[in-house]
């Protein structure tokens, strides 16, 4: 079958490179791709991802069996609805199911009303509301955008000062635009951050391996929130219980919730937990599969990806089998030296063919062709990703490799995984 994936970054490269391996893909075009894909998938440069109806008709052109779509923004315009009437397969939840990510109020009522376990909220429209509710309240603190923010649009607040501030960047100063129209504050859950990526066909639900995310740009959880400097798999916080509780009182019950309130969701619906003591919490829903969570799970899929998708799109999951490998994968991000603030782009990236290929994946997040090299095209730019038979050898490889790829003001963590170290 010939296949579509919306995308350019690490996690589009990571779901084009698994679905390459699939039995029943013969071609794969990636919309608009990057560098990183040009041997295993088309990349076609010249659509505009935003645009419904060019990608429809380029899907019926090239005859397309199935659209697989990696970031959040199309979704949330409905580009599966807009497919699925023109007869053509997309692999995602339609606009309103998408709602789980598009809007943090709309996910923490859904959450209250079904009593999945979330933190204490507010939602807000109002600046001075929301000021005197975080000063009723104390810090620490968490201030939300109540709209999409490319994962940047949650602030983490330890002062009462930076509370009130994060208010008026996102409602007054328009940090991350319209989706600070409305904010929503939560209190601040203590524990250990994991992910937990499922499959879903809107009935059936199966989980991923779990992975845990390093937001914070700098070693130590220090500096502000990125999209993510890196991750690993599995996540030993999950314990066996940790998961079943997860599976039993949060992913069954969102996808009943969802399709109780007819947003019946299909697709990977990601959830973003925090271990508490008093056991696992929502912190967000995400539409979609996680950036850089993709990296370190994807390759420990031991099943074609491809056949679960489309047990996904034809309501086919019930009972079918996932593998998955025994292993661990971490990933570490190579970013631009000032990300996420203001960074260069277009800096010439060395070393790549130096990488072992046998043990260690680079997938491009941020990078484009230019006169024949590689340069850098965004502030996360590659995420090098290793595999071992522990998250310990697993961190080894890939900082060994890391160390063969350059690029001016290249900066990384050098922490990542460490968490886990602790569990062994």
């Amino acid at each position: 079958m010939d296949i579509i994936v919306i995308g350019s970054g690490g996690r589009e490269h990571t779901l084009v490179w698994k679905l390459a391996q699939s039995s029943i893909v013969n071609k794969i075009y990636a919309v608009p791709g990057n560098p990183g894909m040009k041997n295993i998938a088309e990349c076609v440069t010249d659509i505009d991802i935003e645009n419904n109806d060019v990608i429809v008709a380029f899907a019926k052109k090239k005859n397309i069996d199935m659209v697989v779509i990696g970031p959040e923004v199309p979704l949330i315009n409905g580009i599966v609805d807009d497919l699925e009437n023109a007869g053509i397969a997309a692999f995602g939840p339609s606009r309103e199911a998408a709602q789980l990510e598009g809007s943090k109020t709309f996910s923490k009522n859904i959450m209250k009303k079904y009593n999945i376990p979330t933190a204490k909220y507010e939602t807000f429209t109002d600046a001075d509301s929301a000021k005197e509710y975080i000063k009723k309240e104390g810090i620490p603190i968490v201030v939300k955008a109540d709209g999409l923010a490319a994962g940047k649009g949650v602030i983490v607040a330890d002062t009462m000062q930076q509370a009130l501030d994060a208010v008026d960047e996102i409602m007054c100063d328009k940090a991350f635009g319209d989706a600070g129209n409305s904010i929503v504050i939560e209190e601040c859950l203590i524990g250990e951050e994991a992910s937990v990526l499922a499959f879903t066909d809107g009935d059936t639900i199966i989980p991923m391996i779990s992975s845990q995310d390093h937001k914070r740009a700098l070693d130590g959880d220090e500096g502000p929130n990125t999209g993510g400097m890196g991750t690993y798999a599995p996540a030993p916080v999950v314990t066996d219980s940790v998961m079943d509780f997860v599976q039993t009182k949060i992913l069954e019950p969102i996808i009943a919730a969802m399709k109780t309130e007819g947003k019946k969701y299909k697709g990977c619906l990601y959830a973003g937990l925090m271990i508490t003591p008093t056991g696992p919490k929502v912190i967000e829903f995400n539409a979609r599969f996680g950036d850089p969570e993709t990296q370190v799970v994807i390759p420990l899929l031991q099943s074609d990806l491809a056949e679960i998708m489309l047990s996904c799109i034809k309501g086919t999951l019930k009972g079918k089998k996932i593998n998955w490998s025994n292993k661990a994968a971490v990933c570490v991000v190579l970013a631009s030296g000032g990300y996420p603030h203001k960074y260069k782009k277009g800096i010439t990236i060395k070393g790549l063919d130096k990488v072992a290929a046998d043990k260690t994946l680079v997938f491009h997040a941020g990078t484009k062709e230019m006169e024949g090299e590689i340069v850098t095209n965004g502030g996360r730019v590659l995420g090098v990703v290793s595999i071992g038979n522990d998250i310990k050898e697993a961190i080894a490889n890939a900082y060994k490799d890391i160390k063969t790829i350059s690029f001016t003001d290249m900066y990384y963590r050098k922490d990542i995984g460490q968490k886990a170290l602790k569990y062994l």
